[in-house]
């Protein structure tokens, strides 16, 4: 299943082996990983909390 994570950019849900939120030198962003390579990043975040708030609401939104 797709589903849109911005305005270029369309993720197979089916491939994604794990997510992960991590601190990057200019802020904090969401993974996606198809086994151990990274295919796709979300915008930046403010803060872990924000992150996981707007990940829960995307896969809300699928599932």
């Amino acid at each position: 299943m797709f589903i849109k994570l911005n305005d270029r950019v369309y993720l197979n849900l089916d491939r994604i082996t794990r997510t992960k939120i991590d601190h990057v030198e200019d802020g904090i962003r969401v993974r996606f990983y198809e086994g151990k390579d990274q295919v796709a990043k979300s915008q930046k975040f403010e803060d872990v909390k924000s992150a996981d708030k707007w990940l829960k609401k995307l896969l809300k939104n699928v599932l």
